[in-house]
C-alpha cells in the first residue's frame, strides 16, 4: 500500500496542480504577441517605480512562472499554494538573474516547501506578519544565489491556497 501511494501522491499532485492553473487562468491559454505598443514587463514595472517618487536604483524582476506548494496534512494531500513572485534588484542584473534562475527557482522551492511542512501556509496565514518569515527566508535565499548587494527584497505579487474537501 505505501509504495502504492507513493505512486500515486505525486500524480494527484500534478493533476491538482494542473487543475489549479487552469481554475487560475480561467482554462484560457494566453497568447502574447509582442508589438511596438507593447512594454516589457520588467520596464513597466521600472518605470511605474519611477513614478510613484522612488530613486530609481531598483528594478524589479519577475520570476518566471508560478510556485506550486503541496500542503499535506500527514501522508494526505491537503491542498496547493500557488505564489508569484518578484525580486527588487540593482539596475543592470536581469541578465545574471535570468541565467541563474533555474538555481533561484530550486532555492526558492525549498524554502516554500520548509515554510509549508512548519504550518506556514495554515490558518489565516495571510495575516500581518504572518508572511514575514517566509519573506525573510526568500531574501536570504536570493541573496545567497544572487549575491547581497544584487537583491534588495522578495516581493509576493499573488498567493492562493486550494484546500481539498
Amino acid at each position: 500500500m505505501r509504495k502504492l501511494l507513493l505512486f500515486i501522491l505525486p500524480l494527484v499532485g500534478i493533476a491538482l496542480g494542473v487543475f489549479a492553473g487552469t481554475a487560475l487562468t480561467g482554462g484560457q491559454k494566453e497568447a502574447k504577441v509582442e508589438t511596438e505598443q507593447d512594454v516589457p514587463e520588467k520596464k513597466k514595472e521600472k518605470s511605474k517605480s519611477k513614478s510613484e517618487g522612488t530613486s530609481g536604483d531598483h528594478e524589479f524582476l519577475k520570476m518566471s512562472k508560478q510556485f506550486v506548494v503541496p500542503l499535506l496534512d500527514g501522508e494526505h494531500l491537503a491542498g496547493l499554494a500557488n505564489l508569484a513572485l518578484s525580486l527588487e534588484v540593482a539596475p543592470g542584473t536581469s541578465e545574471p538573474f535570468y541565467a541563474r534562475e533555474p538555481k533561484l527557482r530550486d532555492a526558492f522551492l525549498q524554502v516554500l516547501f520548509d515554510h509549508a511542512n512548519t504550518g506556514g501556509f495554515d490558518g489565516a496565514f495571510t495575516m500581518s506578519g504572518k508572511l514575514d518569515p517566509l519573506r525573510q527566508a526568500l531574501l536570504d535565499a536570493a541573496q545567497h544565489e544572487l549575491g547581497p548587494d544584487v537583491v534588495h527584497a522578495v516581493l509576493i505579487v499573488d498567493i492562493a491556497r486550494q484546500d481539498n474537501y
